[in-house]
């Protein structure tokens, strides 16, 4: 189940003097990975989707210089280089989803994996959404602890918040007639007051004044319950994903009657455009049956709810003088059809004076508030977090991942968070309002370009392999691990080059944070440092000839 690796102090001549072993997480177990460390649990269990949240500890190797082994010291020789690789303890959040029909056997995999190990002293966890009542005794009976509810709005806005400030490109806006259809922001602190819109079974609109000052302001009945249960009435679907699907297929003009088709065309008096549904199902009186199809109806159905959620939270935004929307909730999942009806709704009735936005890990957000609060002995708040990318799936699609410890395959997505070395913080001097990249190509937007970056980073692997067994060529496994990285990065790559924008805006840099994270996650903190050190010493001796000839010259 696990990969030993070994820690030692070396040159390019390779000498191992110490020796302390470390695990790493083998590949297959990318579902729950880190459990044995993991310190403190939190769980979001819904009608649809259970996400769990919990913190661990992570071994990683790091790269020290001993002291007085500078370049001064390595001129004359640069080919020999000595440096330690010691072990260090990086803390990482986990966050997990998939759906609540599996939860028993999670709970199984979660009993089998950790309890023998020991709970970690842990009496209780902090559980939050409408299922951590209904499985309050299956998670007392199979885990031994206690679930402690917390209130699910303020869970919502407390995940909403740490999101928006610790994640990169974590907002973003979406239009399916741009190229490309996702437009992230950049990071910047959290800009208060804000509207939340979670559509759930039904729709909670809340007013988010500051991180801990909120109020629930409106809603609807109207949400995704209303489209699962019509939906399902009036197509015989069997689930929330059919119905998305059918929605994809159908072409909802023949069920909504459109402004042209009482008008002729455009009403220029008012200003409605001939392609404005006037009337959501308005042609379905007239119909025979064999006139429109199942996915007709679910397309129509999908644009009623979606319009309506729209100009409801449009109007309370307008009310309320505020700008900005975020939009979470089963309901939306990230589905494209979904933001673009919302979206629309919106800037209509806006007219273009409020934005509405989307999260990429909107459906942690429960998770990660409750786990927030049950941790607060952690000082989680305190610190900078950074996305994993070795570690979490895209949010445009979960992964598929098959574990052998469950019986059947299962839907998972995944966000992995690390700890930043130090507080990271927001430049003063640049203003929120400006959208400041410090890259200089967006390959999501650049085909061209991308095309290009993904073949040369995808060449490169072979190399980037060989380095990475070299610089560890007397650890045992290390050939073993640095294949199983080699893969990995190709099979992201594969997927980058079809969805680039499912970790946000893609870029040179993005890459190059890529393949680091990913080294470093199989346990290669620096494959290149013995190059890099005898660089740096050439560098040093040319750069001190260049100024003792300035000095002459002078």
């Amino acid at each position: 189940m696990m990969d030993s690796a070994v820690v030692e102090v070396m040159g390019i001549t390779g000498s191992p003097t110490v020796t302390q072993s470390i695990s790493l997480p083998h590949e297959e177990m990318h579902f729950f990975r880190n459990l044995a460390n993991a310190k403190r649990f939190a769980i979001d269990i819904g009608g649809s989707l259970t996400k769990i949240a919990y913190f661990s500890t992570v071994s990683h190797r790091r790269v020290r210089v001993p002291e007085g082994s500078d370049s001064d010291s390595n001129e004359q020789n640069t080919e020999k280089v000595n440096f330690t690789y010691e072990v260090c303890q990086a803390p990482r959040l986990h966050f997990i989803k998939f759906e609540t029909k599996y939860i028993q056997e999670c709970l199984d995999f979660i009993q089998k994996h950790l309890l023998g190990q020991g709970l970690i002293g842990q009496k209780f966890v902090k559980a939050t959404g409408g299922g951590s009542y209904k499985y309050s005794k299956l998670i007392e009976d199979k885990l031994g602890i206690t679930p402690e509810k917390e209130d699910e709005m303020d869970c919502l806005i407390k995940g909403a918040n740490f999101l928006l400030k610790n994640v990169s490109q974590e907002a973003f806006t979406y239009d399916r007639r741009r190229s490309p259809e996702y437009h992230f922001l950049p990071p910047g602190p959290v800009l208060f007051p804000y509207l939340l819109v979670n559509v759930g079974s039904g729709v909670s609109i809340l007013k988010v004044e500051s991180e801990e000052k909120y109020e629930r302001i409106g809603g609807t009945a109207t949400g995704g319950g209303t489209f699962w249960g019509l939906g399902t009435l009036l197509t015989g679907a069997k689930g929330f994903d059919e119905l998305l699907r059918l929605a994809e297929e159908g072409d909802h003009r023949k069920v909504d009657m459109l402004v042209r088709d009482i008008y002729s065309g455009d009403y220029v008096t008012l200003g409605l455009p001939g392609d404005l549904i006037a009337s959501s199902f308005g042609k379905a009186a007239h119909l025979n049956s064999g006139d429109f199809s199942a996915p007709d109806v679910a397309r129509s159905l999908l644009f009623t709810i979606a319009n309506d959620i729209g100009q409801i939270a449009c109007l309370y935004a307008l009310q309320h003088n505020l700008k900005r929307i975020y939009f979470g909730g089963y309901f939306l999942r990230n589905h494209p059809l979904t933001m673009y009806a919302v979206s629309y709704a919106i800037r209509y009735w806006s007219k273009e004076t409020v934005e509405p936005l989307f999260l990429r890990h909107e459906g942690y957000l429960g998770a990660i508030g409750a786990f927030l609060k049950g941790t607060e002995e952690l000082h989680t708040e305190k610190y900078s977090w950074q996305e994993n990318y070795a570690g979490s799936s895209g949010f445009m699609n979960g992964e598929l991942d098959t574990s052998y410890e469950f019986p059947s395959r299962i839907s998972v997505g995944f966000l992995e968070m690390d700890r930043a070395q130090r507080p990271v913080g927001y430049f003063p001097l640049l203003s929120p309002d400006v959208e400041y990249s410090p890259d200089t190509v967006n390959l999501a937007e650049d085909v061209e370009a991308r095309t290009y970056w993904i073949s040369c980073f995808e060449g490169s692997l072979d190399r980037i392999t060989e380095r990475a067994i070299e610089s560890q060529a007397s650890v045992a496994g290390s050939i073993d691990r640095a294949l199983r990285c080699k893969r990995k990065l190709l099979d992201r790559f594969r997927t980058l080059s079809i969805e680039p924008c499912a970790y946000g805006n893609l870029t040179v840099r993005s890459l190059l944070n890529t393949i680091e994270q990913c080294l470093r996650e199989f346990d290669f903190p620096d494959p290149y440092f013995s190059q890099k050190q005898g660089m740096s010493s050439l560098y040093g001796v040319f750069w001190r000839e260049m100024c003792l000839t300035g000095v002459q010259m002078l």
